[in-house]
């Protein structure tokens, strides 16, 4: 993936420039992969204090993007725009990020369009929720 930002075409899946990272033969696939599979371990590790689910699991994960560099931009959510650790859950994601092996820079913005809702939460949250 380049710096600069294309729009996804009709059609096409935003996959956070996976596949433009491996063409670019800056990343290799099992090297893309492991970053892949650690950045969600490392998300899944952050909780907000008053759920006892991490964000990725409630959903508040809305993209996370691999630059070329290894530099990992997050746009995230909040279960709600008051959330007393509105301010801090931001730094826990970068944080929690750049512990990954071979990121090079973290950032976690927070947007509240689309607003979060429970249908956002996969089925594991809710199980631990006792929401079905």
């Amino acid at each position: 993936m380049s710096d600069q930002t294309t729009p996804v075409e009709a059609g096409a899946v935003d996959d956070g420039g996976r596949t433009a990272a491996v063409a670019s033969g800056k990343i290799s696939q099992p090297e893309l992969d492991r970053l892949t599979d650690e950045i969600i371990e490392a998300l899944k590790s952050v909780y907000d204090p008053e759920i006892p689910v991490d964000i990725y699991e409630l959903g508040l994960i809305y993209k996370v993007d691999l630059s070329d560099e290894r530099d990992v931009a997050v746009e995230m959510t909040l279960t709600a725009p008051g959330c007393p650790v509105a301010g801090e859950m931001p730094m826990w994601v970068e944080q929690a990020i750049m512990k990954v092996e071979g990121i090079r820079s973290a950032t976690a913005e927070l947007t509240f369009d689309p607003p979060w809702d429970p249908s956002k939460m996969s089925d594991e949250a809710k199980l631990a929720l006792n929401m079905f």
